[in-house]
């Protein structure tokens, strides 16, 4: 009887279907699929395919930018209850609100965002690329939208103000700075390596402030064998798969987003097997949040 990745590896053939997969994803999630990454990767990745179908594992916000970018092809989501608490703290009516409170500044928006907060928006950032899209922009203004934590590591590495929205990431909420001591006592000489979603103090208290992206690469280059990993566990599976011979140990048990885990082996074969779930973005919205996307891509 054939593997449940093996039914999917034939339904993806004859769908001429790729599957991506973000950071955050189970184990099983990221072990099928045929691109891995973070939301940064991902956007690229998302420009450049070829395939018909795109099977997005990973949160609706980022299934829509695929739709938004591939408007010619089929994104599908195999759950699409896998929403995100920090895009659910913003939305186009309140963005719009703002920025008429604060005329003349440009929009930077965190692709965690919906379809329609990017299409108020100027350009769009990841937590990999924040700085680079900041500095691009001046001396203008700039809003910065929605994650809180993300826009005042920004400001603080530019020495740059930037108008913050409240939003932030109840996973990234749940790392304690004791934590990160009691770690650093039982394991002297491993570094900390947290994402810029973490609050201040939790930065502060860390080596290397990272995207999930980033800090792949920065392991595999570091001469060290233990590191301390403050981000979302689904980190995990990719950093030690591509590096064996160290060690990786979470902050704590907690960092676990439910609806980055909402994707199952079963779903994603479903997915393939009746087109669904379709993501698609209304046009008018689609265009204009097209435009602060590809403004941040001609960036790299």
């Amino acid at each position: 009887m054939d593997t449940l990745p093996q039914r999917i590896s034939e339904l993806k053939r004859r769908r001429n279907a790729v599957i991506l997969a973000h950071n955050y994803q189970p184990d099983e999630i990221q072990a099928i699929a045929d691109f891995t990454g973070d939301s940064l990767e991902l956007s690229r990745a998302c420009a450049q395919i070829e395939s018909d179908v795109i099977v997005f594992c990973g949160v609706w916000f980022m299934a829509e930018t695929a739709a938004i970018l591939n408007p010619g092809k089929t994104v599908l989501i195999p759950d699409p209850a896998a929403g995100c608490p920090m895009a659910d703290m913003l939305t186009g009516e309140q963005l719009r609100t703002f920025k008429a409170e604060h005329p003349g500044a440009k929009v930077v928006c965190y692709v965690n965002s919906t379809a329609e907060v990017k299409a108020e928006s100027d350009i769009c950032c990841t937590s990999a690329n924040a700085l680079a899209v900041v500095r691009s922009l001046g001396d203008a203004e700039v809003i910065f939208v929605p994650d809180r934590h993300l826009g005042g590591y920004t400001a603080e590495k530019l020495g740059k103000p930037l108008i913050l929205w409240p939003g932030f990431c109840p996973t990234h909420q749940r790392i304690a700075v004791a934590e990160i001591a009691a770690l650093r006592a039982a394991h002297p000489g491993a570094p900390v390596l947290v994402h810029p979603e973490c609050a201040k103090p939790v930065r502060d208290a860390a080596d290397h402030v990272l995207s999930t992206g980033q800090m792949c690469r920065h392991v595999t280059r570091a001469a060290e064998r233990v590191f301390i990993i403050g981000t979302e566990m689904g980190i995990l599976y990719r950093l030690r798969t591509e590096n064996p011979d160290k060690v990786f140990l979470p902050v704590n048990d907690r960092l676990l987003c439910p609806n980055m885990k909402k994707i199952s082996l079963e779903k994603v074969l479903w997915s393939l097997e009746d087109l669904q779930h379709r993501v698609t973005v209304e046009a008018a919205i689609s265009a204009r949040a097209r435009q602060a996307i590809e403004a941040m891509l001609k960036l790299e």
